[in-house]
């Protein structure tokens, strides 16, 4: 296994662990704070957003490579 291939996958199954762990701190904040079914859905929505954001990084970034 090379250096790239190692740096590659341990990049994407870490940082899907992240994101993850990330949507559990998440449910967790809406369930203590009783933020009810609109805020949570807006405290997810913002962390989709900011998923989407990178994964749309990554996809230009390889385009235009």
């Amino acid at each position: 296994m090379s250096e790239e291939l190692f740096t590659e996958l341990s990049l994407q199954i870490c940082l899907t662990g992240l994101i993850l762990y990330m949507g559990f701190i998440v449910y967790d904040l809406a369930k203590e704070s009783k933020a009810g079914k609109y805020g949570t859905v807006v405290m997810f929505g913002t962390l989709g957003l900011g998923v989407l954001g990178f994964v749309i990084k990554t996809v230009i970034t390889k385009v235009l490579s």
